[in-house]
This record gives C-alpha cells, structure tokens and sequence, in this order.
C-alpha cells in the first residue's frame, strides 16, 4: 500500500460540541472545514504532521445516527510518560473524566474517556510495537 494519508469520518449531530472537545481536550488541529456543501457542514482535525486525521461531518436535517458501542474505540499512542500525564491533564480540565473500559486489557496502562456522542477515546501510556 503506498497512500500517504489516513482519514477516519464520522457523521454527527453535535459538529460544534464535537470539534470543540477534539481541540480543547486532545490538542488535535483544524485542517479544513467546509460548510453547505450539499446540505454538510464539516470539519477536518489531526495531528500536526498532517498524516493522519479525522473528519466530522454533520447534515443539516440532523437525521437520526447509529449510536457507538463501548467498543468503538480510537486510541492514541504516547511514547513518554510525562506526555502521557499531560494528555490526561488537558482533558480532564475541560471537565472529561475517565469511564471504565469494556475490554479489560486497556485497565492499567491508559485512561478511556467519552467524547460529546459518546464514542470512545483511549489515550495509552506506551506505544504499539507489533
């Protein structure tokens, strides 16, 4: 495989609440945003070298979505513990607590937490090294 970027959309309701918690609370950046293109309005955020990122895109008719299980997770990696910490600090100032994991193997080496739809975000303390 040779693409040279990654992106992840999700569709939501809540675009403002959605991109504030993205920025404010994980420190992602606005890389685009578009508005009535054809009835969406979205928004682009990643990390700073830009290969990765993720694009939330809401309707103007608001229709109904399909909901997040536990187990919709998006993780971010920290190879520094101090990172890590900081990651954790940031988030939970804007009031985001921890929620318990579904799965066990997160407990003990990363923190989840929910964004505005509640789909889940794991920041983990270690890198994955297959």
């Amino acid at each position: 495989m040779k693409a040279v970027q990654f992106r992840m959309a999700r569709p939501t309701n809540n675009l403002t609440e959605v991109v504030k918690f993205y920025q404010e609370a994980l420190g992602l950046e606005v890389l685009g945003k578009f508005e009535d293109h054809l009835g969406y309005d979205g928004v682009m955020l990643g990390m700073p070298d830009k290969t990765y990122h993720l694009e939330f895109t809401q309707h103007v008719d608001k229709a109904p979505l399909p909901g997040p299980t536990k187990e919709h997770l998006l993780v971010f990696y920290y190879n520094s513990t101090d990172e890590y910490g900081k990651a954790n600090e940031r988030i939970q100032k804007t009031g985001v607590l921890p929620v318990e994991p579904e799965n066990p193997y997160w407990k003990g080496k990363s923190e989840t937490y929910e964004d505005p739809d509640g789909w889940r975000i794991i920041l983990f303390n270690g890198v994955y090294n297959p």
